[in-house]
Formats: structure tokens, C-alpha cells, sequence
């Protein structure tokens, strides 16, 4: 990942960043359709395909992005000292996270309030109420978000950052060098599944705790980062592919048809260390895949990329709103999928497209770089190659 001390990007993991903020988009999309608890649900209840595909992603979607974030973690502080470090990620996490907390949350809990005959009246009439008491849970009473809702990602990414920087720069040197080898690969899963043996007592964020995530962003920076993982990736690949499909259908099969272990016992452990190996798995087999298919750079890549926070800053409130105006509609659920998805997404296309990357100040709200500081970096790199 280093060569003669110049920094090499690898541009599978920019892919895999984008497809997964895709994937996280039709994540949510599911979740109007299927059977689990969200914000607001669908007058009919899919447990077929809808349900199938929340389960195929729900475990691992959030754990990539965690992982990749551990090894973007490591780049970046190759680049820059602590105090560089720290502003950057208080720019570009904490002020989308301060725009969902006050902007984009509010009308996301109006809905669920009146969807769910907890408030009856306006928008407007609400708005004052949304600072009564801490959000909490999903049917609640309290209402202040101060999570920011979907971008609980980036409060914990900032926390991660703040809590790990000390520990990162003192194993600076260290971390990135070691082989990584199976040894790695057998023994590191145990750290998550104790973390996911105890979740039941740790606040949990899509399916995992935050014990579970931290170590996750940690493995990113000290062992995703090394040279010696990618060639062992390459090895391990066809194999992490393997157990990572028998043990989602395992896990697919356990929910859908057993269901979901409620109570702490011999079945539940059970069921979490095969989530843990599923997460694990998938892991390998995403890194391998990219690693093959997808590690080059194109227009597609370049906009995507920068578009990809913005996307998921927007999607999940866009959904919900759109699901507002359809959810008790007297459609099939194959007709609503097919207006909720492609006009989901191209409201929010449309807004980053022809709004936030045309205006400085929106484009620092949702963490992108000025216009400006992106031609100066441009410049200075054509400067650095000549």
C-alpha cells in the first residue's frame, strides 16, 4: 500500500465504498416493506424477496463501512498530524451530522409520530416538540434525534476517531508491516463474537454494538491496512466466498423459518457466533471481489465517490417522505417498489447534482471540499507528476 514511500490509492475500496452506499440505499428502501420495525411501514407486509434481501445484507453492510473507515484512517494519518486529522473529520462528520439532527431528522420523527398515532396536527405544529425528550428507540415517546437517525455512522466514526487517535499514533510505525496470515484470520473473529455475545446489554445500530463496530475500525487500521493482507485476500478469497454463502444461508434460513432467537440461551449464542462468521466471511469475499474486479479509477468512480456522503446523508429521509405519501395507497407492493426506488434516488441525485456540489457552503455541510480546494489539490498533484 506504500511504494518508496509515495501513497498508492487503491480504487477497489473507493468502489466498495460506493456500491455499499447503493446497497444501504435499497437497505432502507426494504425496511418500508418488511416485517421489522422502522420509522414507517407499508400497509402490506412483504416476508418473501423484500424479506430475503434485508436478511442477505442486513449483517454485514454496516461492518464494511466501519472496516473501510479503519483503513482510510490509517492512510490519513500517514498525511497528516493529529490536530489536521481531528479538524478534518469535525468538518466533514460532525457538520452532516449536526445538519441531520436539526434539519433532516425532524420531519423523519413527525412521521413516524403521525404514522404511528403518537401526534396528531401539522408539521409546523410539531417542529417545537421535536426537543422534547431523547429519541431513543423506535416507538418511543421521546423525540430529539440526537443520533441524527441513519447518521448514528457518523457520531460513531467521530467517537471512534476522538477515543482511538491517542492509540493509532503511538502504533503509527507499527501498524500496516506485520504478514497477515491465517493465523490472523482464525483468531480475530473471537474478539467480535464476545462483543456480540454481550451486545444484548451494549446499545445496538443496525443488527451490531458498538463494541462490535470499534474493533472492526480498529482490525481496519492495524491489520486491513497491511500490504501482506491484500496477497493473503487473494489466497483466502474462493474459500471466505464459500463459508461466506453457506453461512448466510444458514443465517437466512434460521430467521425466516425457525426465527429469530429472543432469549439469551444455547440457541442464541449459536445463532450470533454464525452471524459473526457470516460477517467475517463476507468480509474477505468483498475485499477479494474488489480486489480482482474493480480495483481502477474512471468518471464514474470520481463522481460517485464524492457524491456517496451526500447520497447517504439524503436517502434515508427521502425515503421515508416519499413512503409518507404512499404507504397507505391501495398498490401492490411489486408497483410501490418500483415507484419508491428509482424515485428515491433520483430526488437525491438531482439535489447533490444540480444543488450541493454547485454550492460551497452546502458542499461543507455535507462533507465534501470546496470547489476551490479541490482544484488546489488537482493543480498541486499535476504539479507534483511533472
Amino acid at each position: 500500500m506504500e511504494n518508496n514511500n509515495r501513497y498508492t490509492r487503491h480504487y477497489d475500496l473507493d468502489w466498495v465504498k460506493v456500491l455499499a452506499t447503493f446497497i444501504v440505499f435499497l437497505y432502507h428502501c426494504s425496511m418500508f416493506f418488511n416485517s421489522f420495525d422502522w420509522h414507517i411501514k407499508n400497509d402490506m407486509i412483504n416476508k418473501t424477496y423484500i424479506e430475503f434481501f434485508s436478511l442477505l445484507v442486513g449483517n454485514w453492510i454496516m461492518p464494511i463501512f466501519f472496516l473501510i473507515s479503519g483503513i482510510a484512517t490509517f492512510h490519513a494519518l500517514k498525511k497528516r498530524n493529529a490536530q489536521s486529522f481531528m479538524k478534518e473529520r469535525l468538518l466533514r462528520l460532525g457538520l452532516p451530522l449536526l445538519l441531520g439532527i436539526f434539519l433532516l431528522s425532524p420531519p423523519q420523527v413527525y412521521i413516524e409520530r403521525i404514522t404511528n398515532n403518537q401526534f396528531e396536527g401539522s408539521f409546523l405544529q410539531f417542529f417545537p416538540h421535536y426537543f422534547d425528550g431523547f429519541y431513543l428507540e423506535m416507538g418511543g415517546t421521546g423525540n430529539f434525534a440526537f443520533f441524527g437517525h441513519h447518521l448514528w455512522y457518523l457520531l460513531e466514526l467521530l467517537l471512534f476517531s476522538m477515543i482511538t487517535l491517542p492509540f493509532f499514533l503511538m502504533i503509527k510505525n507499527n501498524a500496516g508491516r506485520d504478514v497477515f496470515g491465517y493465523f490472523h484470520y482464525l483468531l480475530m473473529p473471537i474478539p467480535l463474537v464476545a462483543a456480540a455475545l454481550t451486545s444484548n446489554s451494549i446499545v445496538n445500530l443496525a443488527s451490531w454494538g458498538i463494541i462490535f463496530y470499534l474493533i472492526l475500525y480498529v482490525y481496519g487500521y492495524y491489520f486491513f491496512s497491511r500490504v501482506s493482507l491484500r496477497e493473503f485476500v487473494r489466497r483466502i478469497g474462493v474459500l471466505a466466498g464459500v463459508l461466506s454463502v453457506l453461512s448466510t444461508a444458514a443465517y437466512i434460513f434460521w430467521a425466516m423459518y425457525i426465527g429469530f432467537p429472543m432469549n439469551v440461551s444455547l440457541n442464541w449464542a449459536i445463532f450470533m457466533i454464525l452471524r459473526v462468521i457470516l460477517v467475517w466471511n463476507t468480509l474477505f469475499f468483498i475485499l477479494f471481489l474488489a480486489d480482482k474486479y474493480f480495483n481502477f479509477s474512471n468518471a464514474a468512480l470520481k463522481y460517485t465517490s464524492e457524491a456517496s456522503m451526500p447520497f447517504y446523508v439524503l436517502h434515508q429521509p427521502i425515503i421515508i417522505i416519499i413512503g409518507f405519501f404512499i404507504y397507505n395507497q391501495e398498490w401492490p407492493v411489486p408497483v410501490k417498489v418500483v415507484f419508491l426506488v428509482p424515485i428515491a434516488f433520483t430526488i437525491i441525485m438531482f439535489i447533490y447534482h444540480f444543488i450541493i456540489r454547485k454550492v460551497n457552503l452546502l458542499r461543507v455541510f455535507f462533507g465534501l471540499k470546496t470547489v476551490e480546494k479541490i482544484n488546489s489539490i488537482t493543480e498541486q498533484g499535476l504539479n507534483n507528476s511533472k
